[in-house]
């Protein structure tokens, strides 16, 4: 069942201690992984505040989870129950590194589907609706939590998984699903593929766009882009991690704005370089406790991903932590080009508010000392020769960058179904 609401911020931290307590109080002696960081730190199920916590308990890093499973093979020793308790297995995505085997129990799976029914719920998803999921579902996470999440709340999950595009887009119709659930660079693709199709997304009966799994989302640009090309859709954006669950949820009353789930995530926002709290304002690197994943939790879990967290509460009355701009990008993407620090969903802002961009890739170039970056655009109108002029134009208004900007024959650039993998770095 869903958490009840705490009505003021000391409550919701009084709730957080207590489920803190108890995840401390599950986890040891039997979680091998947190036993000895733990207890060499005079952590345990007895902390006296959540600040006594943050000041004595050490950062969980992914470079330590990588670590523990090359030791501990194939899941590692963060593991809280024998292995006959977990149920699930997945896989992270291993963007940066060997993809890691992440297992869960029935109750773990359980409060992660709770979550995503909440993320459902705030954008006004319920058993009525019919959601269709353009996704093939492999060993990431992100997809399973939803489609049974969509189960749960009664609506019809239909699974898009082993068909090409144009097969989605007909399925969406047949079924007449009005909620789409894929990555924001998938839902501009199938409305890409819907071109070439001859049909007319005007007449989809798609009302919401629950994207995930990249930060366009959040990214205004992309987000109107995607809007734009399903014409009486809305994005509702969502970000979650395979080591951690489903986090964030679209603001109400505020699109580019994510909220933490924080009754059941402890967050914090700190400086990359120095680990010191990030006052409120500021850019940082999101650190995240699960506090209701008992059988594989993450504790001050250093997710690399950087925010900016607003005051609380927030305009639409929330609690939890609002993150403007959700995923700004991650601590270890940010190149600075000639002095100017440069973070990928800026340059996606650039790229997708002209309106005239299919897709496009980045190149980071090193020589010596010096860092350069370039662009290959793919033109929706591969006549529009004034594109990559205007684009370079914007990005020397907008970075303080000269950025050489190429125009590419169209379909010469690759397409993604999940993350796209679109910065190339020499």
């Amino acid at each position: 069942m869903p958490n009840a609401s705490a009505s003021n911020r000391e409550e919701l931290e009084r709730i957080q201690l207590a489920k803190l307590r108890e995840l401390l109080a599950a986890i040891s002696p039997a979680n091998a992984f947190y036993e000895t960081k733990l207890g060499q730190a005079g952590v345990d199920a007895d902390i006296e505040s959540l600040d006594v916590f943050r000041a004595n308990c050490p950062f969980t890093t992914k470079l330590e989870l990588a670590a523990d499973h090359t030791s501990h093979p194939p899941y590692g020793s963060n593991l809280t129950y024998p292995l006959n308790r977990y149920t699930r297995v997945h896989q992270t995505s291993g963007t940066r590194g060997t993809p890691m085997q992440w297992l869960d129990t029935p109750e773990n799976w359980r409060w992660m589907i709770d979550n995503w029914c909440h993320i459902f719920r705030t954008a006004g998803i319920s058993g009525d609706d019919r959601i269709f999921f353009a996704f093939s579902f492999g060993p990431f996470i992100g997809f399973w939590l939803a489609f049974e999440a969509g189960e749960a709340l009664g609506a019809l999950s239909i699974p898009g998984g082993g068909l090409s595009s144009a097969a989605r887009l007909r399925a969406i119709y047949t079924h007449e699903a009005n909620v789409l659930c894929c990555t924001p660079t998938y839902a501009l693709r199938l409305a890409e593929v819907a071109k070439v199709e001859n049909i007319d997304l005007a007449k989809s009966p798609v009302r919401t766009i629950v994207v995930a799994g990249e930060p366009g989302g959040s990214i205004s640009a992309t987000r109107a882009h995607i809007e734009e090309s399903w014409p009486g859709a809305r994005v509702f954006d969502h970000h979650g991690m395979t080591e951690v669950g489903p986090v964030t949820y679209q603001c109400p009353a505020q699109a580019g704005v994510l909220h933490v789930l924080e009754q059941d995530y402890l967050a914090e926002i700190i400086d990359p370089e120095t680990t010191e709290p990030i006052a409120i304002g500021g850019t940082g690197e999101l650190v995240l406790t699960t506090l209701g994943r008992h059988g594989s939790p993450l504790i001050r879990y250093r997710t690399g991903d950087l925010v900016t967290a607003v005051e609380s509460p927030c305009a639409c009355g929330q609690l939890d932590l609002a993150l403007r701009g959700g995923i700004l990008g991650r601590a270890d993407d940010m190149v600075v080009v000639r002095g100017v620090n440069v973070y990928p969903s800026a340059v996606e802002e650039i790229l997708r508010g002209d309106g005239g961009v299919a897709e496009y890739r980045v190149t980071i170039s090193r020589n010596d000392a010096l860092v350069e970056m370039s662009v290959e655009v793919e033109p929706y109108d591969s006549g529009d020769n004034s594109l990559a002029k205007s684009l370079a134009k914007a990005f020397q208004e907008s970075l303080s960058l000269r950025v050489p900007v190429s125009l590419v024959e169209s379909g010469s650039l690759p397409r993604f179904e999940l993350k796209a993998k679109r910065w190339v770095v020499d």
